[in-house]
């Protein structure tokens, strides 16, 4: 990783992924989490606060030293017990069927493989287990403009916020990996530009 990437970039996000506007959306996507817990993409550690008390558990699965010491403060006040126990959502160091839930904030559009992520997510998952999701993705079909602005501005983005897609369909590819989507709610950002405020809300389940 470069210095920008390594050093600079997770403090970017660390007040990004932080502002009051995103707040309510992290309520919402945490609530109903409960028992045993994984989150990929942890980053600082903002989701913490959300973790409601049936939360017994979270393996915190995040690749950067520097947003792990940026989530220090959160980790140590939390409730709930929190543990680095991964640096990749492409490969979980997990046994199958080890959760009861996951979780994945702005993760999924960033990771470089989401198929693989997915996977591993529902090979851990305990059946009946549920992911929850908040996602940047493509825009819904009748904004065609937007869509088009999407594609022009993704590489752009994708070099300044750490690989951040904004064109993946991410309903399609949570099917794709043999989820069963049980909500959804697709909207844009309050505040945001459409092309990059498109978002993914939602959870789905393992049925196997």
């Amino acid at each position: 990783m470069g210095f920008y990437s390594d050093r600079v970039l997770p403090h970017i996000i660390n007040t990004a992924c932080g502002m009051k506007t995103t707040r309510p959306m992290r309520r919402r996507v945490c609530e109903g989490l409960a028992g045993e817990v994984v989150e990929i993409g942890f980053g600082t550690g903002h989701n913490v606060p959300f973790y409601p008390p049936e939360v017994t558990a979270v393996s915190a699965v995040e690749p950067s030293e520097v947003s792990w010491r940026l989530a220090a403060d959160r980790v140590r006040v939390s409730t709930v017990p929190v543990q680095r126990a991964g640096l990749d959502g492409q490969y979980l160091p997990f046994e199958d069927d080890s959760f009861d839930a996951a979780l994945s904030t702005w993760t999924l559009c960033t990771i470089p493989d989401p198929d693989a992520a997915l996977r591993e997510l529902r090979r851990v998952l305990r059946p009946g287990g549920t992911l929850h999701f908040l996602e940047h993705g493509l825009a819904p079909a009748e904004d065609a403009d937007v869509r088009r602005w999407q594609r022009r501005l993704e590489p752009l983005n994708k070099r300044l916020f750490g690989g951040c897609h904004l064109t993946r369909p991410q309903d399609e590819l949570l099917r794709a990996a043999g989820f069963t989507l049980t909500s959804l709610d697709r909207f844009y950002e309050e505040g945001a530009p459409k092309p990059m405020g498109a978002l993914y809300l939602g959870t789905a389940s393992v049925g196997r």
